[in-house]
């Protein structure tokens, strides 16, 4: 008997939790088909756990009810080139309840809801896509400059095999590079829309992670692996489309090229940024990252072509046959991979509908860093700082009535209950200690 040619295919049906965490259940893939139609089981009280691999207490679940999960089949990856014995085969799906409706805390349900309703309000869809940096460990990969040649080429065949297995898996993938940070990398892909791009985010950790093992190595995309070395962000990459799919973000008069609705959408996400941090910097390693000058979002500040923004409009370029409106997007760059990224976009597009619905102007465009200003010039600018911990994210959503109507109160419940589990673990702890737990766990 050969072990692997006589071995059933499985396919992992999975959901994405609160703490970022992919879990899931692995069935027979010849039966996926049919356990489409009633999904695999699932409990609530699942979306409580937290990164630690422990249970929030309290939580309002506690040890009763089901829920199920249903397999989406358009959001399926599949790659023979992981370097694993079998194939990588994962599906995204969504929770549900028993009779089929939806489960108020499914993060990639809420991300379906909010862009249904951006659509049904305005006539927009949103497509994006993520950029996101991790770093190697336990690779004893020689010492290389930043951005090189030899940088990238180290670590052969990894990246190579990486493409490989994200093309195959139909993520589309577009760049690898070698970052600025020791050992770290940056893997791109192309746009899509919402759900779709969320779903690419997370096969994307989860086949380089396996490359990675099967290497022998470790990838990790915590936020900080080192106190005071670089951090691993994602960078969220959104644009808008009408109902024809015609880019809808630019306009040549417009400041620093925004329509008027892209103007009031981000002028949204700025109003709401402090509130939404907690969902898209939930960790607290996330607050080591964002500071001011450490190329990372540090204020509620738009910016054209400025990597320490919050919100970046991105270059475009006019060399070549692209149309600038089909280039143009903005960056949103207050987030890592301690983020669920179904609920950092779903929070993003609810904050920047809300900018639409009351027609809100854009914010001026910064030259300046905030942190090199003086407190009158960023109030007269509305430059706020973000949250610098874990704690003022909480307070800082608990105090946007808005942001909170957006969910349902047990969703709210679940989260906060996370978070404090989370910050109960790591009490006492100093910043290195935080750091060494985390990139174990992203």
């Amino acid at each position: 008997m050969n072990p692997i040619t006589d071995s059933e295919p499985l396919v992992a049906v999975v959901t994405t939790d609160l703490a970022a965490i992919t879990r899931g259940r692995f069935v027979a893939a010849k039966n996926l088909e049919r356990i489409c139609a009633a999904g695999i089981g699932w409990v609530p009280a699942n979306i409580s756990l937290t990164a630690f691999n422990t249970l929030a207490d309290p939580n309002p679940w506690g040890s009763h009810g089901d829920l199920r999960v249903l397999p989406d089949l358009s959001a399926r990856f599949q790659t023979s080139q992981t370097g694993s014995a079998t194939p990588f085969d994962l599906v995204c799906g969504d929770i549900v309840e028993l009779d089929g409706t939806p489960w108020s805390c499914c993060a990639r349900t809420l991300l379906r809801q909010a862009v249904e309703e951006l659509k049904a309000v305005s006539g927009l869809s949103i497509i994006a896509s993520f950029e996101q940096e991790f770093q190697l460990l336990d690779a004893a990969l020689p010492k290389a400059h930043a951005f090189a040649f030899e940088a990238l080429r180290r670590t052969d065949p990894f990246a190579p095999q990486l493409m490989g297995a994200l093309a195959q898996a139909g993520i589309d993938p577009e760049v690898i590079i070698a970052e600025y940070g020791q050992d770290q990398f940056e893997v791109t892909c192309s746009p899509t829309f919402a759900v779709a791009a969320a779903d690419r985010s997370v096969a994307i950790r989860e086949i380089t992670r396996e490359l990675a093992r099967n290497a022998g190595w470790r990838a990790t995309f915590s936020p900080k692996t080192e106190s005071e070395g670089i951090g691993n962000g994602v960078h969220i990459h959104f644009s808008l489309r009408n109902a024809d799919g015609r880019p809808m973000m630019f306009e040549a008069a417009g400041p620093g090229g925004l329509s008027p609705q892209a103007s009031a959408f981000c002028a949204g996400i700025l109003r709401h940024l402090p509130a939404i941090t907690a969902f898209a910097a939930p960790s607290v390693p996330s607050y080591y990252r964002l500071k001011p000058h450490s190329w990372s979002a540090s204020y509620t500040w738009l910016a054209k072509q400025d990597r320490e923004a919050s919100l970046r409009i991105c270059p475009v370029v006019s060399i070549g046959t692209k149309p600038i409106a089909e280039q143009y997007n903005v960056e949103y760059r207050a987030t890592d991979a301690t983020a669920n990224p179904y609920l950092a976009l779903a929070v993003i597009v609810r904050a920047g509908l809300e900018g639409i619905k009351e027609n809100l102007a854009v914010p001026p465009l910064v030259t300046v860093h905030p942190g090199d200003m003086s407190e009158s010039e960023r109030r007269k600018l509305g430059l706020r700082r973000l949250p610098e911990s874990l704690p003022m994210a909480l307070a800082a959503l608990a105090d946007d009535d808005k942001v909170n109507a957006w969910f349902n109160p047990l969703f709210i419940e679940s989260f906060l209950g996370v978070k404090r589990a989370e910050l109960a673990i790591l009490d006492g702890m100093d910043p290195q200690s935080v750091c060494n737990r985390y990139r174990m766990l992203y």
